[in-house]
């Protein structure tokens, strides 16, 4: 018998985290996020409970779990598009279509009950997640921003009903095959037309106490029409910055300043954690910790972590000093590449910027979108039987 059961014990909060663990066990694509800051959404103080509810249901087959799920409103992202949305995210299972089937029926009759009319997603709390289904790129080594997932999934999801509604593209990034100079000259050039220069800091605890408030007022303005977002929250800001303490290293980071000291265009980068964390199930053992300082301070990947540039801006030329600087920090070390992340298929501004790299495309992703018939009838108990 297929049972879907709302997490609520302490063991159902176990089997969640672990079941993609298990599934992907033997799979070396696979990354998987550091279990630490998944525990915490089962927290009542989790940093998103101030603008989200949540839910989590595994799939249970004659006592072994064989999938899970996540329901999330955000109700900041329904206020600003005014719309009734529930987000879907941390979907794993078997291949098996009832196993599917009993987790998305679930998840819709708890959106129903909320008073929403669509489900989208993978998506996380924000885009600080992990967010997207992977439809292309499986024989490729995931990043540690972003989930991993078997092909089949888009088979059980699109059988649904679920259809596409944004794609993201994702590329690694190599040094070109020549380099006669144009990139730095036109980067001196801007910075020299608009009295621009860069945000210097000492330790990392310097950088984010002069330029943390920047960076936020930043991204927010830069990201505010970009698909799946939501205004930072102090808690949001507070638990990044804390994430940052850990990986981030200063000369993978660019910070774009005017004549003003107001913060115009900045760049990050973060030392790819993904092998490091492979082997611990994203435990952050001792073991675990002398792998990721020594990828941090010795990197062959670079991941992206974002590009914003302030609107005011946008047509001055500003994110070619970005890539001048991506362009140094390849050049360093050992690094062999850097990955880009997710960038919308339409954002021509980003993607146009590696063209001046050798670009592969790699890797895409894609968000569903699914109406609800509201005529629709859910079983009272939240349990699904089959």
């Amino acid at each position: 018998m297929l049972t879907v059961t709302e997490v609520k014990t302490k063991r159902q909060q176990k089997d969640f985290l672990n079941f993609p663990l298990k599934l992907y066990k033997d799979n070396p694509n696979f990354v998987p996020p550091l279990y630490s800051d998944e525990k915490k959404m089962f927290r009542s103080d989790y940093v998103y409970y101030d603008t989200c509810e949540a839910t989590c249901w595994n799939a249970y087959r004659d006592g072994e779990m064989v999938g899970r799920i996540q329901g999330i409103l955000q109700k900041a992202h329904n206020e600003k598009t005014g719309e009734k949305r529930i987000r879907f995210t941390r979907f794993d299972a078997i291949d098996d279509q009832a196993v599917a089937d009993a987790l998305f029926e679930t998840l819709e009759c708890w959106a129903r009950s909320k008073g929403m009319d669509t489900v989208c997603g993978p998506l996380g709390f924000s885009d600080l997640e992990r967010e997207g289904l992977l439809i292309e790129g499986f024989d490729e080594l995931a990043t540690f921003e972003e989930q991993y997932n078997a092909p089949y999934y888009q088979r059980l999801i699109e059988h649904l009903g679920y259809r596409k509604e944004v794609d993201w593209e994702e590329r690694k990034i190599y040094l070109p095959e020549k380099d006669d100079g144009s990139l730095k000259k036109m980067t001196e050039f801007i910075m020299n037309r608009y009295n621009l220069h860069y945000g210097e800091a000492k330790s990392k605890r310097e950088f984010i106490r002069r330029y943390k408030d920047g960076f936020f007022d930043l991204i927010d303005a830069g990201y505010k029409d970009i698909y799946g977002t939501v205004p930072f929250t102090e808690g949001m800001k507070e638990m990044l910055i804390d994430n940052f303490m850990l990986i981030i290293e200063l000369k993978y980071v660019c910070v774009l300043l005017d004549e003003n000291e107001k913060l115009v265009c900045l760049g990050l980068c973060f030392p790819s954690l993904s092998r490091a964390l492979q082997k611990s199930g994203g435990k952050l053992t001792p073991a675990a910790l002398v792998r990721v300082l020594h990828d941090i301070k010795h990197p062959k990947i670079l991941d992206f972590g974002l590009v914003a540039v302030d609107p005011e801006w946008a047509n001055r030329g500003v994110a070619t000093v970005i890539s001048q600087r991506i362009l140094e920090a390849l050049r360093e070390g050992n690094v062999q590449y850097a990955e880009t992340n997710l960038n919308l298929e339409d954002n021509r501004a980003i993607i146009n910027q590696w063209k001046r790299f050798r670009a592969v495309q790699h890797k895409k992703r894609r968000s569903f979108i699914k109406k609800l018939d509201s005529a629709a009838a859910c079983a009272a108990d939240p349990k699904t039987a089959r």
